[in-house]
């Protein structure tokens, strides 16, 4: 009697469908379909040396340079609230307990 040798799916981290090998792609430890892997900003099909990942999201170099300089820093640039705003609020938390 022969078993096959089952192997554990590999899913797409932004389609969430299985990933054969030879359209599979690992960006920061993470696997794509080659078509999978775009730019958030434009949607524009990256390659593994064309991007840049902030915080599990990933940009082309263009749009990620865009997007810090239009603002000066990654969290509001990227649509975040800023650091120090959460520092504010923790700190006016603290003052009125």
């Amino acid at each position: 009697m022969a078993f096959m040798r089952t192997t554990p799916q590999e899913l797409c981290t932004s389609c969430n469908k299985t990933v054969y090998p030879m359209e599979k792609l690992v960006a920061d430890k993470l696997i794509f379909h080659t078509t999978c892997f775009c730019c958030k900003h434009c949607k524009a099909k990256l390659s593994l040396g064309s991007y840049a990942a902030l915080q599990g999201e990933f940009y082309c170099k263009p749009h990620f340079q865009q997007l810090f300089k239009s603002k000066g820093n990654y969290d509001e640039g990227f649509g975040r609230k800023q650091h120090k705003e959460q520092w504010q609020q923790k700190t006016a938390e603290s003052g009125s307990k």
